[in-house]
């Protein structure tokens, strides 16, 4: 398939084609298609087999910090043999998941948090500011909701590490209140809070993801763009510094720019391209409940059970874990369970039952080493653009990341600095 007859009016533009479904495949296509691109996407499944459906919904310039920082290696390593752990790194003698490991721990230091902080924050704050144009471009059919998000701490300890952290994000910009347990129990009347304290993130924002999917998806086909389900691309044909042609089983695609997403299946995208970007899978567990009956009025991060709860669509989503390892669509129960048990610690009474298999969705966040995304033109392919490895933030930074490839594939300067996100950078 060959993308061509474009409209004269918009023939100067050229055709893109983007290789992912996600938020930031998505994205990247509305704003080229505004800025009157032809446009194909392509997806290796129907556009709901990722991450972008399930997560919890959160858009958080509060999450500054990337995730190789100072003390994950440690309390990995003691979470390692807990089954209900929220985050473990299965051993490994897989050469690329040893490079990963030594280059993750390379970066999780204060020096690396300190210099990424700023353009992680930047990048955050613009995808903040763009909600606003699709909510109001969309119809906010996908229920955007500025409440901010509540930092909930069990311990003393903690809430002191979130105070330090708040007064760090107050010197970047934003705007935090941070509460006594009276406080935030304030601001959640209708249920029970068992908890030393909180920090609110008054410019965290939520959202229903698969709401947003779907009328992005409507949005896009109004456009003109070609959404190509079960597309998964098995190669990529170069002629000098340039990617000819992009094979998928059943078709040839051709077009003057391509754009590389993929979410956790980019590092593999990549090296078909002849490009090395390290990547591993994090595997991450959410179900729906109704158990709250409509009562809570915030999100929340539970922070030491490092679980999400998430107000949407009526009901409130759960989620959590973090799994590094080898994609595999098997549901850890003692992980969901670890979830399920974490709930009546922070809300009291809240017992919930463990939802069945078939109620439990999973989805493989894309990490980079570094915990930075990967964002900008290949240097050794000239129409590449890549986007992706944004971790637990591919909702929160998709409209960031598809408003700058649009900017890169026109060659104007970005609005926001990526020159820490370089694809490249491992080389």
């Amino acid at each position: 398939m060959t993308i061509s007859h474009i409209p004269a009016a918009i023939q100067s533009r050229g055709s893109a084609l983007i290789v992912g479904g996600g938020i930031v495949g998505l994205a990247s296509a509305y704003y080229l298609a505004k800025d009157g691109w032809k446009v194909t996407v392509l997806d290796r499944d129907d556009f709901t087999g990722n991450c972008s459906y399930g997560n919890a919904g959160m858009i958080v310039p509060s999450h500054f910090t990337p995730l190789a920082a100072p003390g994950v290696v440690t309390q990995g390593i003691k979470w390692l043999f807990d089954s209900r752990s929220p985050f473990y790194m299965k051993p490994s003698l897989s050469r690329s998941m040893i490079s990963w490991g030594l280059k993750f721990m390379g970066h999780a230091n204060e020096k690396h948090v300190t210099r990424s902080a700023p353009y992680i924050l930047a990048l955050n704050n613009l995808s903040s500011d763009l909600y606003a144009g699709l909510a109001s471009d969309l119809g906010n059919d996908f229920g955007l909701t500025r409440r901010g998000i509540l930092m909930l701490c069990k311990t003393e300890k903690t809430w002191e590490e979130e105070i330090h952290l708040a007064e760090r994000a107050t010197d970047l910009g934003l705007k935090v209140d941070v509460l006594d347990r009276k406080q935030v129990q304030a601001l959640e009347p209708d249920v029970e809070l068992d908890v030393f304290g909180a920090t609110h993130f008054l410019s965290d924002a939520h959202l229903y993801p698969p709401a947003l999917m779907a009328a992005l998806q409507k949005q896009l086909r109004q456009l003109g763009v070609a959404l190509v389900s079960h597309a998964e691309v098995t190669g990529f044909v170069r002629i000098g510094d340039k990617i000819a042609r992009v094979t998928t089983a059943d078709e040839e695609y051709t077009a003057d720019t391509i754009v590389l997403t993929g979410g956790a299946w980019l590092d593999q995208l990549a090296n078909k391209a002849g490009i090395t970007i390290p990547m591993m899978a994090g595997k991450g567990y959410s179900f729906m409940t109704s158990a709250f009956e409509g009562k809570l009025r915030h999100p929340a991060l539970l922070l030491e059970a490092r679980v999400a709860i998430t107000p949407m669509g009526g009901q409130v989503r759960i989620g959590g874990t973090m799994e590094l390892a080898s994609i595999n669509h098997r549901i850890n129960r003692k992980r969901v369970e670890g979830i399920v048990n974490a709930i009546p610690q922070y809300y009291a009474g809240y017992e919930l039952p463990m939802p069945d298999e078939k109620s439990v969705w999973h989805g493989f966040r894309p990490c980079s080493p570094d915990g930075l995304p990967y964002l900008g033109r290949a240097k050794s392919i000239s129409n590449l653009i890549i986007a992706g490895g944004m971790g637990m933030m591919g909702l929160s930074l998709g409209p960031a990341a598809g408003k700058i490839v649009s900017e890169l594939a026109h060659e104007e300067r970005t609005s926001a600095d990526i020159q820490s996100f370089d694809p490249e950078r491992f080389h």
